[in-house]
């Protein structure tokens, strides 16, 4: 008997369509999520938590065997009859018991078995539940913790993104030899929201036994009680909470990020991995601070003092960072306080194949939409790439790693590019 391609007599598209007819969740090939539960964590930060369908747990699941720590979903939420597209970062880890949950507190005097086994029960139970963290801003995050009603289904995507543990591995510059087996430390750098993605990576480090230290400046303060039973769970882990209220926390004698809060965590810089999070203003401050401390070139010493030591030819703490973007405001340039980036004055954009032009002192993407010319488009944060195009001519800047361009034929990214001069894209 021959074999080789056989078609399928009902093929699973058929069957998603009618299957879809008798009940919107059920797919075999159509990841969907439904919104069961909300969970106030602070007075601006809400978790929404959703069961998975069929499709889903069978990808991520099945397939994958959950998500790592830093990945995050995309969710596609119909308002008004129109699909809007966002990405959020998923909150903790698979075997991961949330601090929201009955058994949380209780699984403080169990060993790690115990907690990850009840949890995978508890998991089963719930039909592989997923929880993201959502600030209520703009349309689709005011909608989802407001207004959505419990029981809504929406599209998914699988868990993907680099802002991984598995990043900082390809990451790494130093000699491993000179290390003596000893883990990199890390930094996790955080704003606002941004500290989402952090939940379940600081989980899966301390679990790997690596020595972690968070920063997270916020407003006010925000899962205090969940960092302090961590900490007690895993003298490898500290944590400083920055209330940019409240003097009393501040580093350095400063509400903000600068050199000096990041010099007293007395951490060795040249060897730290550091993941951040936060607004576009947040993480390029960061780089701005990164570029201030100079580092040994080549070193992997622990001593402190060798490390702040400021040497002419050493490389930048920049190289060390690992960024996970967020969000799709412009940062505000014209904004007044420490976190200022120079203003941009307006500059003309000339899209040379369509012969239009248009005056912006935002990013290119956002002054042609003002200008009421349509540009592609996708996440809008520097991610998909599908803005991607040629700049014939014309100086750009970075907004969110700061870096200025060449005057002359690059490709560039429309959503995240500010015209420092005039410019002519091949558009």
């Amino acid at each position: 008997m021959t074999s080789g391609y056989r078609p399928e007599l009902v093929q699973r598209a058929f069957i998603d369509f009618i299957g879809t007819k008798l009940h919107p969740f059920w797919s075999l090939t159509t990841p969907k999520l439904r919104l069961v539960a909300r969970q106030p964590l602070s007075n601006d930060l809400i978790a929404l938590h959703f069961a998975s369908n069929h499709a889903f747990k069978q990808q991520v699941f099945g397939l994958q065997g959950g998500w790592q720590g830093g990945q995050h979903l995309n969710l596609t939420i119909p308002i008004d009859g129109i699909n809007h597209q966002r990405s959020y970062s998923l909150v903790g880890l698979p075997q991961q018991s949330l601090w929201w949950h009955d058994d949380y507190h209780e699984s403080n005097n169990e060993s790690n078995n115990d907690v990850n086994d009840k949890y995978h029960k508890k998991q089963k139970q719930q039909g592989h539940s997923i929880t993201i963290a959502v600030k209520p801003q703009g349309l689709v995050s005011d909608y989802l913790t407001k207004h959505a009603v419990l029981g809504s289904i929406f599209g998914s995507s699988i868990p993907s993104g680099d802002f991984t543990l598995a990043q900082a591995d390809l990451a790494k510059k130093v000699d491993l030899t000179t290390l003596s087996n000893k883990q990199q430390p890390l930094l996790f750098i955080a704003s606002g929201s941004g500290i989402t993605p952090m939940l379940g990576l600081i989980m899966q480090a301390l679990q790997g036994v690596q020595e972690v230290a968070l920063l997270h400046y916020n407003r006010s303060p925000i899962l205090t009680s969940y960092w302090q039973d961590l900490a007690k769970n895993y003298p490898a882990f500290t944590y400083h909470l920055i209330n940019t209220e409240d003097s009393s926390t501040y580093l350095a004698g400063t509400r903000h990020l600068s050199a000096q809060s990041l010099l007293s965590l007395a951490l060795p810089l040249a060897d730290t991995q550091i993941f951040a999070c936060g607004s576009q203003t947040f993480l390029a401050e960061l780089y701005r601070v990164a570029a201030e401390i100079a580092l040994p070139s080549g070193s992997v010493s622990s001593d402190h003092s060798a490390i702040n030591a400021s040497l002419s030819d050493s490389h930048s703490l920049r190289d060390n960072i690992i960024i996970e973007r967020f969000g799709t405001a412009l940062p505000e340039l014209n904004s007044d306080g420490e976190n200022k980036i120079e203003e941009v004055e307006s500059k003309t954009i000339y899209l040379r194949s369509r012969q239009r032009q248009f005056d912006s002192s935002s990013t290119l993407l956002l002054g042609a939409e003002q200008a009421g010319i349509r540009m592609n488009y996708g996440c809008r944060q520097g991610i998909c790439q599908m803005c991607r195009c040629n700049k014939i001519s014309g100086i750009v800047k970075n907004i969110q790693t700061g870096k200025i361009s060449s005057d002359g034929y690059e490709s560039i990214q429309t959503c995240i590019n500010v015209a420092l001069t005039d410019v002519v894209l091949d558009i």
